[in-house]
């Protein structure tokens, strides 16, 4: 069966091969087609394996680790299979999961609350925030030629686009909360934030405001600045970022085997990219995402210094808010967050990072 999915697969170390966009969701489904046959069940309270038996693949959507892990040389670390698939944002990683094409995605904070909310029960493996989130935030908010918005007292009236399900949506809610605005004070804009929707949305005064990250926002203001296009911050944390799978992944012994080892290595790419922005911005953003090299030292110096929490407690708390914050404004069923994290990773990541296990209970990951 043939696939136009792009994939690569790491049987430990091997050479850097290129990368297609994935073009279909169809070509999902039939990437999804597979013979490994799944290990046995494991019970959501037992130990993890240490251990993923020869024939185990973890398919995996997480770009910007992969170049990491490769060009960092950990990768080498890797003692079982990984198919890579270049996906990336909430809609495809979620759909990918739907169609059994992927068992691991990186993505913001919202999709698996989303995931949750239609039915695709997702579990949380591991999590990434950063230092001074509100100095060196994902998004600012895009201002349209023309468009009287100097600060947040100014939304009142204003058109925004808005994306439901995704991260850019819940920004948008959390700044209106922020300005003492409701939604009906602003006219909200439905629209899918899909490559540069929000910047042509902005161009063309479709929307007053957007929230637009790193590289959209210098896009925007190199086209229209002179025309007096400018950007505001947020004023809001907008940093957290997680891995997470189907929960089927961790329900099968092998495939929880090879996902506790990514999460360990994973966490060590994060503080490789701290400590080698220079290198990331080259191998990420320039030769996978075709950004110029200034724009891309922009984009890194922009997001600032990543930080893997070893202990969950207060970033369960805080999306716990915006978990209330979205079922209260979107019509949601009320959803326990702590239910979504996987705590057994936790030790993991504490491991990984530290050496050491957080202090608790054992198996629950709770700080004493």
């Amino acid at each position: 069966m043939s696939s136009t999915l792009p994939r690569r697969r790491h049987r430990r170390p091997r050479r850097r091969l290129p990368v297609a966009l994935a073009m279909a969701i169809s070509a999902l489904v039939v990437a999804g087609c597979s013979s490994e046959a799944a290990g046995p069940e494991l019970e959501a309270g037992a130990d993890l394996p240490d251990q993923a038996p020869s024939g185990t693949v973890l398919r995996v959507g997480d770009p910007a680790t992969q170049t990491a892990l490769e060009v960092s040389g950990l990768i080498a670390e890797i003692d079982f299979d990984i198919e890579w698939a270049n996906i990336s944002g909430g809609p495809k990683t979620l759909e990918a999961f739907r169609a059994d094409a992927l068992d691991v995605g990186a993505v913001a904070d919202i999709p698996p609350l989303f995931a949750t909310w239609t039915d695709t029960e997702v579990r949380i493996l591991a999590t990434r925030e950063t230092v001074d989130p509100l100095e060196h935030q994902t998004y600012a908010l895009g201002v349209a030629p023309g468009a009287d918005v100097s600060d947040l007292d100014d939304l009142a009236g204003k058109k925004i686009a808005y994306s439901p399900g995704q991260a850019q949506g819940a920004l948008v809610l959390r700044v209106l909360e922020k300005a003492g605005l409701s939604q009906e004070d602003v006219e909200l804009v439905e629209m899918t934030s899909v490559d540069d929707s929000f910047v042509n949305a902005l161009g063309s005064k479709q929307v007053d405001v957007a929230p637009l990250q790193p590289t959209l926002a210098k896009t925007f203001l190199a086209k229209y600045e002179r025309d007096g296009a400018r950007t505001v911050a947020s004023g809001v944390r907008d940093d957290a970022w997680v891995l997470y799978a189907p929960v089927e992944v961790v329900e099968d012994a092998h495939k929880a085997a090879a996902a506790k080892k990514y999460v360990a290595i994973w966490a060590k790419a994060q503080e490789w990219i701290n400590e080698h922005p220079e290198e990331f911005a080259q191998a990420f953003y320039v030769e996978h995402e075709g950004l110029s090299l200034e724009d891309a030292r922009y984009v890194v110096e922009a997001l600032g210094t990543f930080t893997v929490p070893t202990d969950w407690d207060d970033l369960i708390a805080r999306h716990q808010e915006t978990a209330d914050l979205l079922a209260r404004e979107q019509g949601h069923d009320e959803l326990d967050v702590s239910e979504l994290y996987d705590r057994r990773f936790e030790e993991v990541v504490a491991e990984a990072v530290d050496g050491a296990a957080p202090r608790g209970p054992a198996g629950t990951g709770s700080p004493s």
